[in-house]
């Protein structure tokens, strides 16, 4: 059963959401503030959050920044507003969908759904997988376990920042694009986005690199986008 945190201060749309996440067999924690749903978030260390934008206390930009600084888990920001920078800004603090209200149930649940999909998916292609592990001098991706670290030191990536530093060092050398990394990564749903690939490259790198400067392992190739450096030696 998964267990999904819903941060919402309508009442309403909560029991509406509720209703439909338990008939897909879900869990379900509920909070109607922001600082309330981030500490649930923090403790209770939910598969998925469902966060609203503007709530009281503490608003949805700022709950995910704080998830995101602490733990990978999925979210899914909810907005009132159709503007497209509310949609920009929530994805390039870490967010990994969002959904404008009002919205269809059907869409809502198709969206939690994908976001579940996309986690078998990953544990799928880990059983497959070529590489569970990959490693190189100072830093260690646990594929099957979605876990990094740097010197021993435990470093807690989003999804998005996992996937894109799995993809790339799984390839080293090779050069990818904004266009490749947003449509490998995030989708044709996001498409238009690119500076977002930006973001979430700013901040991996600040999370793995020792000097933001001179990047040790995500390089930047001029005029086209990025790549794992190929002069770092696979160990093992």
């Amino acid at each position: 059963m998964k267990k999904v945190l819903i941060i919402e201060d309508d009442k309403e749309i909560i029991n509406l959401i509720e209703i439909h996440l338990k008939d897909i067999d879900c869990e379900v924690l509920k909070a109607y503030n922001g600082k309330d749903g981030l500490d649930l978030a923090l403790t209770e260390n939910p598969d998925l959050v469902i966060l609203d934008i503007s709530m009281p206390v503490m608003d949805g930009f700022e709950v995910c920044k704080q998830i995101r600084a602490k733990q990978s888990t999925p979210v899914i920001m909810l907005t009132a507003k159709s503007e497209e920078i509310d949609r920009v800004l929530g994805l390039e603090i870490g967010a990994d969908d969002y959904i404008t209200k009002p919205f269809s149930v059907r869409e809502f649940i198709a969206r939690v759904k994908a976001v579940f999909r996309r986690a078998k998916m990953d544990r799928d292609e880990t059983k497959k997988g070529t590489l569970p592990e990959l490693k190189f001098k100072g830093l260690t991706i646990n594929v099957e376990k979605r876990k990094v670290t740097q010197n021993e030191q435990r470093i807690e990536l989003s999804p998005k920042e996992f996937e894109l530093l799995t993809l790339m060092a799984s390839n080293p050398g090779k050069s990818y694009s904004r266009s490749n990394l947003l449509s490998l990564i995030w989708g044709y749903d996001f498409e238009g986005y690119e500076h977002t690939v930006n973001s979430h490259i700013n901040r991996l790198r600040a999370k793995i690199e020792p000097e933001m400067a001179q990047p040790t392992y995500i390089i930047t190739t001029w005029g086209v986008g990025y790549k794992f450096n190929e002069d770092i030696e696979m160990i093992g």
